[in-house]
This record gives C-alpha cells, sequence and structure tokens, in this order.
C-alpha cells in the first residue's frame, strides 16, 4: 500500500507532462531536421516537384499503324497502366498480403509497426510487415536509401536505418496528401520487381502467364503477389515447389481476410502452375530487325528534340515514349511467314546441293571450277570478338586461343523448326562458325509507293543470333534489278523509246571507254549465248538480256546513269562509273531498291520511305508528327513506260513467269511489274516486284560472297528470292481486311500520249509497237 501525498502525485504528473512534451517537441524538431536537411546531417528530401511528379524509368514502346505492340526499349521492362486494367484478384492478393489496413491508415500504421515489434520480441515472423503500401511506394519511387539522399549520419549503421525510415514516413504522409488510395496502389504496382528484369503488373502477367493483367486468376494473381517478398528465391520456373508454398500462404491470407471462402482457398491451393513464361526483350516479338535500326534514327530525333528544348530529358530507355509506326502488324505476320516459307526450303536445297563440302568457295579462273578456299573459317574466326579477347587473356598465345577455340561448349542454335527456332546443342566456337557460314539469309520490305509508309521490314532469318540487317545496314551488288534504271536513263534522254527494238549481239568496250580501265569487255548474257533476235525492250527487260543493257549503256555512259539512280532514292555513292554498272555491280541495300522503284509505281513521284509516323510521351501528348517528303524525279509518263516494260518479266518468256503460272497472282484484273536480279557466281539473288500501291523488294544470298549456289537453276533470282515475294502476296490477297492492296491495274496517267511511230496502247494497257528492227549500234539514236 502506497500513500503519495497530493503535492508530491501532482509533480510526478507534471513531470510526466513536461517529459511528454520535451519528447513530442524533440520527434518534430528531429522531423524537421530530416525534412530540412539540418547542417547536411540526415540527407536530401525529394522536392515538392518531385512529389507530383513521382519518376520511375518507364519503357518506351513501339507501335504498328494498327496499334499493336511491336516491342520495347528499356532498361527495366516496366509499363503503367491504371487500375482499371488490373484483375481485382491481384488488388485483392496484394491488399491481404501486404497491408490489410491500407484503406485505413494515412501513410504509417502504428498497429502494423507494433506488431512487428511484438513479432521480434517473441519470434513470430510470421507477424507481418511494418512498412504500408504507401512507405513501399514512397521506397521504390525516390530511392529514399540510395546515396543521392544519403547524409553525414547516414554512415552510421543503426542511425541510417531511423533515418531512411523516416524520411518513408514523411513522405508517405505526403503522399498519402497528394493522392488517392487507388492511385498509391497502382504506383506500387507499377514499380515493383517481380524477378527476370520485369517490372510491374502488366509486364509480369505478360511475361509468367502471357495474359494481360485484367485477366489474371485467382491463383495466378497470388504467385505474382507471392513472389514480391523475393521474387529471386520464388522464381516459380526454377523454384516450383517453393513458389507454390508461397502462393499458397497469400490464398491463405486471403481466406483471413475475407476475399475467399474456406472451400475456395482449399480449392486454388490444389492447383498447379501452369506457367507460360518468355522474358520479353529486344530478341523477341514482331520486326525485331526493324527496331533494332531505327532505334539510332529515334535516338539522333530525342537529341534533337533535347537541344531544341531546354529542360527536357528525354530518354529513348526511360522516358516511355510512345513510337508509332508505319509498319502493319498484319503485312509484317505475312512477310515474316513467307520468308521462313521460302528461306526453310531453300536452306535445304543449298544443303543437298554441298553435301559432302564446304560452300566457301573460288572458281578457278583456268579451269572455271569452284574449289574450297582454304583457311576460310580459320581467317574469319580471327574477326570474332571472342578470338580477339582470349588473344588478350592468354598473352598472345597462338596455340592456347585455338585449344579454346576448338573446345566444345554448351549453347543455343538457330535452326528451322523446333520451340522459337532454335536448339541447344554442343559445339565449340570454330564448329559454330562453320554452322553459321553455311546458312542462307535474306531481307525484305514492303512499301506503299504513294503514302511512303515503310509495311513490312524482315532483315534476317532470325534476329536472337544473327542480329545483321538485311534491308538498310546490308549493301550488294543488285545484278539485273539495276537494269531499270539504265533503261531509264536512255528512254529519257531520247536515245530510244519503248517501242524501240535491239538485237541481241554482242557489245564490246574497248580499254578506257567510258572509264572501262581493264581490258576490252564483251558482257555476256546469263546462258553464254547470244539470239541475235531483234527485242522490243520490253522483251529484253523481262527476258533480262545482258547485252540490251550493254548497247544502252554504252550510249547513255555510265555517269548519267548514275545520276538517275540518284534522283530515284539509290543513296549508295559507290555505283561504279563504269559501263559494268549496266549489269548492277555497284553495292546498293534492298531500303534504297524498294524506295527507287516505288516512283515508277507512283507516277515518277520520289517518296522517302517513311517508318516512324508520330512519337508521344507517356501520357499521349504528340512531341512529333512525321510527314512524308515527296519530289518529282521523272515525269509521270515515264514511269508510267517503265512498269510497261517491267510487266514484261511476268509474261510467257520473262524470268518471273511463275507469278502468273505458279502462283496465280496475275487473276481478277492484277498487273504487276517485276525484275529479278542475279550476280555473277550467284552471290545474290534479288527479286523486286511492283503493284499499283505496294512495291517489295528482296535479297537473298550468303552473308559472305563466296558462299553460293553453283547454278543458274538453283541460284537466280527468280528462283531463290521470287518465292518470298510470291507467298507475301498471297497472303496479302487473301486477307479481306487489306482492301487497300487488292489486285489492281497500273494507273494511266492522264491525257497520256505517245507518237513513234504508229506506236499505241490498246484497252488492255498492252504497247502495240511496229516492228522496227535495229541492226545497227548507232540506230539506236533513231
Amino acid at each position: 500500500m502506497f500513500d503519495f501525498a497530493p503535492g508530491r502525485y501532482r509533480n510526478l504528473i507534471t513531470k510526466l507532462w513536461q517529459f511528454a512534451l520535451l519528447g513530442v517537441g524533440l520527434l518534430v524538431l528531429y522531423i524537421l531536421a530530416v525534412s530540412f536537411n539540418f547542417l547536411w546531417l540526415f540527407g536530401g528530401m525529394p522536392s515538392l516537384k518531385a512529389l507530383e511528379n513521382p519518376q520511375s524509368e518507364v519503357a518506351s514502346e513501339v507501335y504498328t499503324a494498327d496499334n499493336q505492340l511491336l516491342g520495347k526499349y528499356y532498361t527495366e521492362n516496366r509499363t503503367p497502366i491504371e487500375i482499371t486494367q488490373v484483375s481485382p484478384n491481384v488488388t485483392s492478393a496484394l491488399l491481404a498480403t501486404e497491408d490489410a489496413r491500407f484503406v485505413k491508415h494515412s501513410g504509417i500504421d502504428p498497429r502494423s509497426f507494433f506488431r512487428v515489434i511484438k513479432g521480434l520480441a517473441t519470434g513470430n515472423s510470421s507477424s507481418g510487415g511494418g512498412s504500408t503500401l504507401t512507405q513501399q511506394v514512397a521506397k521504390n519511387l525516390f530511392d529514399t536509401r540510395g546515396e543521392k539522399l544519403r547524409g553525414v549520419l547516414g554512415n552510421v549503421p543503426v542511425l541510417k536505418t531511423v533515418i531512411e525510415k523516416t524520411k518513408e514516413w514523411i513522405l508517405s504522409v505526403r503522399l498519402e496528401r497528394n493522392y488517392t488510395k487507388q492511385e498509391i496502389m497502382m504506383m506500387y504496382l507499377n514499380t515493383v520487381s517481380f524477378g527476370n528484369n520485369t517490372y510491374g503488373i502488366k509486364t509480369a502477367a505478360k511475361t509468367y502467364f502471357d495474359k494481360e493483367p485484367w485477366n489474371l486468376n485467382v491463383e495466378e494473381a497470388a504467385l505474382l503477389v507471392g513472389m514480391l517478398q523475393n521474387p529471386s528465391r520464388y522464381d516459380p520456373r526454377i523454384f516450383e515447389d517453393r513458389a507454390i508454398q508461397r502462393r499458397n500462404v497469400v490464398l491463405s491470407q486471403m481466406q483471413r481476410y475475407g476475399f475467399l471462402t474456406l472451400d475456395q482457398e482449399a480449392l486454388y491451393q490444389k492447383k498447379p502452375l501452369k506457367l507460360d513464361f518468355s522474358v520479353e526483350n529486344q530478341n523477341t516479338g514482331m520486326a525485331a530487325y526493324f527496331r533494332s535500326v531505327i532505334r539510332d534514327d529515334i535516338k539522333r530525333w530525342i537529341n534533337e528534340y533535347n537541344e531544341e528544348n531546354p529542360g527536357a530529358e528525354l530518354d529513348l530507355y526511360t522516358s516511355g515514349l510512345r513510337i508509332y509506326t508505319t509498319i502493319d502488324s498484319r503485312m509484317q505476320t505475312y512477310a515474316e511467314e513467307a520468308v521462313m516459307t521460302n528461306m526453310r526450303d531453300q536452306q535445304r536445297k543449298f544443303y543437298e546441293h554441298w553435301r559432302g563440302r564446304n560452300p566457301w568457295v573460288v572458281k578457278n579462273p583456268k579451269t572455271k571450277k569452284y574449289q574450297e578456299i582454304p583457311g576460310f573459317i580459320e581467317g574469319k574466326a580471327k574477326l570474332l570478338t571472342r578470338y580477339k579477347q582470349l588473344k588478350a587473356d592468354l598473352d598472345d598465345d597462338e596455340k592456347a586461343v585455338w585449344a579454346e577455340m576448338r573446345k566444345p561448349h554448351k549453347m543455343k542454335v538457330f535452326v528451322y523448326g523446333g520451340r522459337r527456332n532454335e536448339k541447344d546443342t554442343t559445339m565449340s566456337t570454330l564448329d559454330s562458325l562453320r554452322y553459321y557460314k553455311r546458312l542462307l539469309n535474306t531481307g525484305f520490305m514492303s512499301m506503299d509507293p504513294e503514302t511512303g509508309h515503310v509495311k513490312a521490314w524482315v532483315g534476317g532469318i532470325n534476329f536472337r543470333h544473327m542480329k545483321f540487317d538485311h534491308v538498310r545496314q546490308s549493301r550488294r551488288q543488285p545484278g539485273s534489278t539495276f537494269k531499270p534504271f539504265v533503261y531509264l536513263t536512255a528512254i529519257d534522254q531520247g536515245f530510244v523509246t519503248p517501242c524501240t527494238h535491239i538485237v541481241d549481239r554482242p557489245t564490246t568496250f574497248a580499254h578506257g571507254e567510258d572509264n572501262n580501265g581493264g581490258p576490252a569487255w564483251t558482257p555476256k548474257n546469263s546462258n553464254n549465248k547470244y539470239s541475235y533476235r531483234d527485242l522490243s525492250l520490253r522483251e529484253a527487260l523481262g527476258q533480262s538480256v545482258n547485252t540490251v543493257s550493254a548497247q544502252l549503256i554504252k550510249k547513255t555512259r555510265a555517269e548519267a546513269v548514275i545520276k538517275y539512280a540518284h534522283d530515284l532514292g539509290i543513296s549508295s555513292k559507290n555505283l561504279p562509273d563504269n559501263p559494268t554498272l549496266c549489269l548492277g555491280t555497284g553495292d546498293v541495300s534492298v531500303y534504297d531498291m524498294v524506295a527507287a522503284y516505288c516512283t515508277f509505281a507512283n507516277g515518277g513521284l520520289r517518296v522517302r520511305p517513311m517508318i516512324i509516323s508520330r512519337i508521344t510521351d507517356k501520357n499521349g501528348n504528340v512531341l512529333k508528327t512525321f510527314t512524308a517528303d515527296a519530289n518529282q524525279v521523272i515525269s509521270a509518263n515515264r514511269a508510267y513506260e517503265m512498269l510497261h516494260l517491267m510487266q514484261g518479266a511476268v509474261e510467257t518468256g520473262g524470268t518471273a513467269a511463275r507469278l502468273a503460272g505458279q502462283y496465280k497472282l496475275m487473276e481478277g484484273g492484277n498487273q504487276i511489274a517485276a525484275k529479278t536480279g542475279t550476280t555473277s557466281n550467284y552471290s545474290d539473288a534479288w527479286f523486286m516486284g511492283m503493284t499499283q500501291r505496294l512495291v517489295s523488294g528482296t535479297w537473298v544470298g550468303g552473308d559472305d560472297r563466296s558462299i553460293h549456289f553453283r547454278t543458274i537453276e538453283l541460284g537466280q533470282g527468280g528462283r531463290l528470292a521470287m518465292p518470298t515475294w510470291a507467298l507475301y502476296m498471297q497472303k496479302v490477297y487473301k486477307d479481306p481486311t487489306l482492301t487497300r492492296y487488292k489486285p489492281v491495274p497500273f494507273r494511266k496517267p492522264n491525257n497520256f500520249q505517245i507518237d513513234c511511230g504508229g506506236y499505241h496502247i490498246d484497252s488492255a494497257s498492252r504497247y502495240i509497237p511496229p516492228k522496227v528492227v535495229v541492226e545497227d549500234e548507232e540506230e539506236i539514236l533513231q
């Protein structure tokens, strides 16, 4: 029994109040000191502006013209979404597991905090976490534990943790004042990591289940929420049992807080994992080559934008830009399918053609037979990064370097077929190089000549394993697909008309003639014969007669042809200024060739290829709209004449006649102008095909020019490259939604008239010329 005097009791109460007030005062001072970084002891705090605009790294997304996601550019794969796009199963699992009192507190939950203290004291680790969702958002968004916000006291172990927690409490209260509960929840779901470079619930749903977040069922939502505690530890691909156990804990929490019944909990806990796992990266998705090539274009634009807009800090990988391209997802799919179908077939033929022999060969000038290039693989190996790195690591010990290069190790290689077109195998570096050098590659591009919009782009057979783009980056000899520029020059400069006939006969260029720097040169036809027939220009171009092209360039000179090619869109500065140009000996890209051919289909109006239509910020504000760049470079009449000449290729006897017969592409009044191309030794096979509203081109060959077929039957453009174009167009024509690209005749210019001695066009748009035989080269001028 204790007896306290009234005065003594009063003094005790007074002292308690004084201590309480002192404690509150010190706490307030401490919070103010942390908030304002007193004497730089506590480190900085995010500004009010930062609170109003919380930053997180957001992936930039690339879309097709029909609004399909092509892919992303990112350092952290993250795509923010709204709460209306998230399944209630996710939010229920999150609340039950991470912060059941989320809707009741104002950023700090004393009950949760004291529950943690009690759990630590009793050893009950399952008592729950002390951080609210709001505190976790503050930590994720503003990096409260990073170096940037660390003060002098931040290096003291215990004080460091106390200060960091204090900052999170302060920020939590501020966040609660500035945002609704739903907004805070989505800040959390959009920023947390789910492992495997997957950030945010949208990306996680796609990565682990190939679903949109609004379609996640109860057990899927529970698995993803359960992973948040430790994504590596509960990775369902590697630790399935552990992941299921953690998922079931989340389901129990959902039952505990009334989101599930006992029966539902038992039902869902028995369900197995059904993953559909696929890590999204730059190697996957549609049009991977296209996305790789345009990345540098976008970066250049971003640099220009940031320079023109002081204070702008756009970044391709973190700013959440939306890049809308001209690619059509349907046409891109058809192009990729056509490429794979044709290339699989050609590769099978190539393997059979070279069975028992290596395909890297050179023709012996004396015997005219192909012989293997000695040391070819070893020479190519020396260009590899691995070889150079081994040289540095092994102090230039060549013996040791080659021993490592021959050592087998596990790897994935590209194959036609199999899961995602690849196969697990064991190979040495040299063996893998031998394997890949035996593969043919390709480039394909399709463009709308009127709008300039590029509709499909396939830069190779597999971007994951072979990243070099064969549409814009690669330049190869175009062979006979360059001949239309020769014909155009001769017609436009008045040397011939579309009704002129020229005899197929030898034409010799003397040493020094038209910059012919070598000995006298007499170009041969592909069959090494001369027919001595008189041929119309349409027949000559359609049958790809070399001697006619030679006779034309003999009059025009190579310099004039180069100018016309540049005017039409060929950007190469290395076109040979000599007679060999008439056979396509200068390196060009598929990109340029398609652009140049579009000028013929577009009435002489050159439109530069357009691959991006607009760019917006992450909120949808338009930052840039791109428009077509067009110039009239030849007359509409001249362009139409060239279309007529190139229709000869699809007629009987033409190099692309199979388009009408085998592929049935000339039905329904359709008109196609085309040109095949094959270079010496069959190193390059080309096909260019034009309809009124779609121009497409493709190249096929080995990455090294010494790797090719040995016969024209297998190596010519009409056999090796044309099937890709034909298969693609079949698919486009069969798609009822692609009405713009349905078969139609070429559009004839208004008031189109030609007077060359009875030459006219009939109702079927066919040229009916008088028979004019050019017996002498000089008569070409007439």
